[in-house]
């Protein structure tokens, strides 16, 4: 028995007139059927009025009353008139009336079509509720049809995401995904660094920028997405360099994404920690810069509330960076009260895992074994000897809620950075002077085995050229005296010199006799190279900013590159960010050798830890680089490079050139700990 589409006359309907086609609602010859009229209502009062399959289906298993009844023109004898086409938006599964219900005066009464077999398969598979079995229709089986894949659900606003959290999943798995795979058309994903059971987190690289960059992934309808969303796109608009940069917060489809700064040379203080508690000096770097940070977050309305070991890097150049700010806390669901002591209390226990090597709660955590549990709070320097007194105070009154000897405690870090401006600046601890570079000894003489010892002639003072005048009276004795040591003198300085030249000459020969037997003379060349190891005469010194404005970078400074004292030394303009990344690459000193000579290595010196490489001119090359790109470029690909305070560039073998290019690639910070700021003290060319 064909379904059909239930009937429903309201007060004042008559019955429908003879004559009018029969049709169903997708173009089928079928007929109207009053039977289940009653059945359908009962079933629809039942359910509230909401027709979600159930009651129909226990009240007739043959009807579906699932969508609203159309106006039909009625004609007489219970004959259905041609039904209205229906626009798309009608298939909706409105609700079935409660009851009847008045109809405006001149419109046709409501009734239904019959559903054919694909119709009633279509809408309960919408329903979820598509039968096991083919229906049946007129006693004739018919196979199932396919059901049409639903069209892709399209991208959710991001302004309207999780709107009402409540409604959404508490736990959703995270996105899966593996090395190789592109989000967002620009970003691949290289290795998983760290995974949950919400998120995951990547290494990745933006292909369009061609640089390192870091990726959370979040399914977007998880509840949390909304709140990492938001951390995020205020983290952007922190702009604080102290912070890892937030570039982007996007929701795409089924994902959300946050991409953030890499910092590919800096290691996390959990890694520093690894060797060994810090020294005084570096944990109160470290406990500056992170509490003047966060207190500058604090006071623009920002939170970290997941400051681990993890999150603090430090970059090469001595500067502490902070990852995660708010994003950290919104993936894992943190709570945001009492933001000012929760992000002072994990400042307090950095400082004191740094000065103890310990981690001040029971448990052992980021590879850092806990106190025991009945010792309670005890500051840092009970745990360790010789710790910091004025560090120890400070991580006592942050995590002690008594601290010791009556202090008040720290509850913010506003306070905390009121608390280290007041105390003693720990200063760095004097490093050894590095010794001179000193010229080698004169090689002692050597004499062949055998040979007969020369005596050296006897040399007698010169005398005077001419008679010296008349000496006042009073003055006479002395000057006497100062002609007798003269003499001396140069009696000594002769005898001396003649003997370094007739053993340098002896050697001489004795080597050309040597090398003439056993190895053939050298090829001429065009120039003229000095001996390997010799020092060269520099001609020389240029500053080469190629990439800064200031071309004439402490010129004046130059001559303190060769003068011998190491104390001394060619600064660099103090620079905000540390080089590489999306900063200038470098910056260094040209060097001229005034013409082409044969280089073997490049000795250098440096005030502070120092990354450097060589660069060389072509050969040929007569006229000094531009201080620009092209000039840059045209020296090529670095022939050596190191790291250190005393460096020796050497090149895998010897470069024959005029002009070499010292070029420093990473600075340490400045002294009074604003910047970076590079310092080279000597340079040595050797051949």
């Amino acid at each position: 028995m064909a379904a059909r589409r239930k009937v429903y006359y309201g007060p004042s309907a008559r019955p429908p007139p003879a004559g009018g086609a029969k049709a169903t609602a997708n173009g089928t010859p079928g007929s109207a059927s009053g039977g289940g009229a009653k059945a359908a209502a009962k079933g629809g009062a039942k359910n509230g009025g909401r027709s979600n399959g159930k009651g129909t289906a226990k009240a007739d298993p043959k009807t579906t009353p699932l969508r609203a009844a159309r106006p039909k023109t009625a004609a007489p004898g219970g004959t259905a008139a041609p039904a209205a086409a229906a626009p798309a938006g009608a298939r909706t599964g409105a609700p079935a009336p409660d009851g009847p219900a008045e109809r405006p005066q001149g419109l046709p009464p409501e009734a239904t079509a019959p559903l054919s077999a694909q119709e009633i398969d279509a809408e309960l598979a919408a329903q979820g509720a598509r039968p096991d079995r083919p229906s049946r229709s007129r006693g004739v089986r018919r196979p199932l049809p396919p059901v049409e894949p639903a069209e892709p659900v399209p991208a959710t606003s991001t302004e309207t995401l999780d709107a009402d959290t409540a409604t959404l999943p508490t736990v959703l798995p995270a996105p899966k995904r593996h090395s190789g795979d592109k989000i967002g058309a620009r970003y691949r994903l290289e290795e998983c660094i760290s995974e949950s059971e919400t998120f995951t987190s990547w290494r990745a690289v933006d292909e369009k920028l061609r640089r390192a960059v870091g990726v959370h992934l979040l399914a977007a309808g998880h509840r949390r997405a909304k709140s990492v969303l938001t951390a995020a796109r205020s983290a952007a608009l922190l702009g604080d360099p102290r912070f890892v940069q937030v570039l982007d917060a996007v929701q795409e489809g089924e994902l959300v994404y946050v991409i953030r700064e890499w910092l590919p040379g800096a290691r996390d203080l959990g890694e520093l920690l690894a060797s060994g508690p810090m020294e005084p000096y570096d944990a109160y770097q470290m406990v500056r810069q992170v509490t003047d940070a966060i207190a500058a977050a604090h006071e623009r309305g920002q939170a970290h509330l997941r400051l681990t070991p993890k999150c603090v890097l430090r970059t090469d150049g001595g500067q502490y960076r902070i990852n995660g700010i708010a994003v950290d806390a919104a993936l894992r669901g943190l709570p945001a009260e009492d933001a000012e002591l929760t992000d002072v209390r994990a400042i307090g226990a950095l400082l004191y895992a740094a000065l103890t090597h310990r981690w001040p709660y029971p448990e052992d955590r980021y590879d850092l074994q806990g106190l025991p549990k009945d010792l309670g709070c005890v500051p840092p320097d009970q745990v360790r000897a010789g710790v910091h007194k004025g560090l120890a105070e400070l991580a006592a009154r942050i995590l002690c809620e008594q601290p010791p000897n009556h202090k008040e405690p720290i509850t913010s870090p506003a306070e905390l950075a009121a608390a280290i401006d007041r105390m003693p600046k720990v200063r760095q601890p004097e490093q050894p002077a590095p010794p001179a570079l000193r010229a080698l000894p004169a090689a002692r003489p050597r004499y062949a085995a055998g040979a007969p010892t020369q005596a050296l002639p006897r040399t007698e003072p010169v005398p005077p050229a001419g008679p010296l005048p008349a000496p006042a009276p009073r003055r006479r004795r002395g000057l006497r005296l100062l002609l007798k040591w003269t003499a001396a003198l140069v009696a000594l300085s002769t005898v001396a010199i003649g003997s370094w030249q007739l053993a340098q000459y002896v050697n001489d020969q004795q080597d050309k006799a040597g090398s003439t037997q056993n190895s053939p003379a050298p090829a001429p060349t065009g120039s003229a190279p000095a001996a390997t190891g010799e020092k060269l005469t520099i001609s020389s010194l240029a500053p080469f900013n190629a990439f800064g404005d200031t071309k004439d970078e402490h010129s004046v400074e130059l001559p303190n590159v060769t003068d011998g004292n190491p104390s001394t030394a060619w600064t660099t303009q103090r620079y905000n960010d540390q080089f590489g990344g999306a900063y200038r690459p470098g910056t260094g000193i040209l060097i001229d050798l005034g013409s082409a000579r044969r280089v073997g290595s490049v000795d250098v010196q440096f005030l502070g830890d120092t990354k450097a490489e060589l660069k060389v001119a072509p050969t040929g090359t007569t006229a000094p680089p531009s201080a620009d790109d092209s000039g840059f470029r045209s020296f090529g690909a670095s022939v050596a490079a190191g790291s250190g305070t005393r460096v020796t560039l050497k090149p895998d073998s010897p470069v024959t050139t005029r002009y070499l290019l010292l070029w420093l690639t990473s600075v340490p910070a400045s002294d009074d700990g604003g910047g970076f700021r590079g310092k080279v003290a000597e340079v040595q060319v050797n051949g």
